[in-house]
C-alpha cells in the first residue's frame, strides 16, 4: 500500500499529516473551492493536490474517464471517499460543517447530496472549455437511442459509457 504521507507532497514538498484533497484543476469552480477551503483544510492536516496530477492517477489507478468525473479524498489510513462520501468526511473534520455530516447520517439525506453532487459534477463546464467528461445528457440520449432501436426490431441491449 502507499504511504499518501511519504508519497505525495505538494509543490513545496510538504506531506500531508491526515490526507489528500484531490480536485479538477481545470474546472473553475473545483479550484474556486478548493483555494476557499485551503486554510480550514490545511490547518486539519489534508493537502490538496490536482486530480491531474501523475502522482494522484498513479495513487487512484482509476481509468482516465473515471479519473476527473468527482472529487476524491485519500486518508493516510489508506481510504478513499470520493463525490458527496468526501464531502462528508471532509465536514467531519471540521467543526463548522459538522451539522453537514450529523445531517447525512440521516435515512435518505446521503442519496440526497449525492444526487445534487452528481448534477453539479455533470454540468459543471473546465476552463478550457473541452471537459474531459460526457454529460449525464449525451449518456442518457446515447441510452435512449440504443433503446428507441431496440424497439423497432433490431437491438434490446442499452449500454453505458459504450459498453454492452
Amino acid at each position: 500500500m502507499i504511504s499518501l504521507s511519504s508519497e505525495i507532497t505538494d509543490i513545496k514538498g510538504r506531506h500531508a499529516l491526515r490526507g489528500w484533497v484531490f480536485f479538477d484543476r481545470d474546472c473553475n469552480v473545483c479550484t474556486l473551492l478548493a483555494r476557499r477551503f485551503r486554510g480550514p483544510l490545511e490547518s486539519r492536516g489534508f493537502g490538496l493536490a490536482a486530480l491531474q496530477d501523475p502522482r494522484v492517477q498513479a495513487l487512484l489507478a482509476l481509468p482516465p474517464e473515471d479519473l476527473l468525473r468527482e472529487m476524491r479524498v485519500a486518508t493516510c489510513e489508506g481510504k478513499i471517499y470520493g463525490g458527496a462520501e468526501a464531502i462528508v468526511y471532509l465536514a467531519r473534520q471540521i467543526w463548522w460543517a459538522w451539522p453537514l455530516y450529523a445531517a447525512a447520517k440521516l435515512p435518505g439525506v446521503l442519496r440526497l447530496l449525492d444526487a445534487c453532487y452528481r448534477w453539479f459534477a455533470d454540468h459543471r463546464t473546465c476552463s478550457s472549455g473541452l471537459c474531459s467528461l460526457p454529460t449525464q445528457r449525451s449518456q442518457s440520449l446515447e441510452i435512449q437511442e440504443e433503446h428507441t432501436v431496440g424497439a423497432y426490431g433490431s437491438s434490446h441491449q442499452r449500454s453505458l459509457n459504450g459498453r454492452e
